[in-house]
């Protein structure tokens, strides 16, 4: 009879996941394995990777030696996830579905149905820690810097953070593969799997136009001066440099154009010449539905750091706290903030929670 817990591992196909449940198991504890199936819409395109993700997560588990099902949560992912990401980006937004996915469906649903199965814990092969201090559970940042995932984390709350076990917090990515290598899963070279999970390897554009009408309308300098033609302003997002098809400097200087704005109300797509143009720079930013970890805002008297994006570095700001939103002040300008996205805050490897980015 095991000593330790049940834990419910999720497992996508991929080296992480496998790790972790191999890890737990290692360490003693009851483990199940858990393969989520999130999108079905065109599960015969040459995009689709779940039945090949499915296959692998079985293979593992089997070598391992654990139980693994599979449960489908699309119509819960169409509901709570798929459906803001298209309204977001209706509205001219950037939205990061992912994290909504973690605090709805991988931390909501899994875990709901991880409890029904009588696990007492669940775990993921995300990059991150999670320590207990004076009765509140902390998220941390993983060792392993260049691999951290707590950025996609921030919406979780005490409860969920409670019950959720990072195995790969503390080890490097490095050795993550080393690992499956040792005990030969079958994934242990799998490519890690990048961008959104319905969309897989397909260009961005080509997805959404089968989603979002286009809406073609002129590319505007600040100034007003027409430089070219968009598809439609859903399809861009600030900071964008490829697709813009306007070239380099018509002054012959070269230098790549950039998104830098859009004029909902008259169709337009501001651009700038120059990554460092000042139009892309902002020292303050203002966030909406505000998700604090802890259950409640940070002393703001004094100073913290945040990312305004996932793979940036922290940034030392000031934080107020306003009626309906919290603002964020750099002590230096901040490079292409989207709206849409989000603004995580940390404490030096604490991460306090996070926003959506209004302006």
């Amino acid at each position: 009879m095991s000593v330790k817990p049940c834990v419910v591992v999720g497992m996508s196909g991929g080296v992480d996941s496998s790790v972790t449940a191999l890890l737990l198991k290692e360490q003693g504890y009851e483990v199940i394995g858990l393969f989520m199936k999130n999108w079905e819409d065109d599960d015969d395109s040459e995009y689709c990777s779940s039945r090949e993700d499915l296959n692998d997560a079985v293979s593992v588990a089997d070598t391992i030696g654990i139980p693994i099902e599979a449960v489908n949560f699309a119509k819960e992912y169409k509901d709570r996830v798929f459906s803001y990401f298209l309204r977001e980006y209706e509205a001219g937004r950037t939205p990061n579905p992912d994290i909504l996915c973690n605090s709805e469906i991988k931390f909501k649903a899994f875990l709901d149905h991880a409890m029904r199965l009588g696990a007492e814990k669940i775990a993921t092969g995300h990059y991150a820690k999670v320590r207990e201090q004076d009765g509140l559970f902390q998220l941390l940042k993983a060792d392993d810097a260049s691999k951290d995932q707590s950025y996609f984390l921030h919406r979780l709350n005490q409860h969920q953070l409670s019950k959720s076990m990072f195995p790969l917090g503390g080890i490097p990515k490095s050795k993550v593969r080393e690992i499956a290598r040792q005990h030969n899963l079958s994934n242990a070279a799998k490519k890690d799997s990048t961008g959104i999970c319905f969309i897989g390897e397909r260009p961005f554009r080509e997805f959404l136009n089968r989603y979002l009408p286009t809406k073609p309308g002129e590319m505007v300098t600040p100034e007003g001066k027409v430089m070219g033609q968009h598809m439609g302003l859903s399809f861009y997002t600030y900071g964008q440099r490829q697709g813009l098809g306007i070239g380099g400097g018509k002054d012959g200087s070269g230098e790549p154009w950039f998104v830098a704005g859009k004029d909902m109300a008259n169709n337009r797509l501001i651009v700038v010449q120059g990554h460092d143009h000042q139009a892309l720079l902002k020292p303050e930013l203002d966030a909406l539905d505000m998700h604090w970890i802890a259950g409640h805002a940070p002393d703001t008297s004094r100073g913290y750091a945040a990312k305004t994006r996932y793979r940036q570095q922290d940034a030392a700001c000031r934080i107020t706290l306003q009626y309906d939103r919290t603002h964020f002040n750099f002590d230096s300008p901040q490079w292409a903030v989207t709206p849409g996205q989000s603004v995580v805050p940390y404490d030096g490897d604490v991460c306090l929670g996070g926003g959506i980015i209004a302006n």
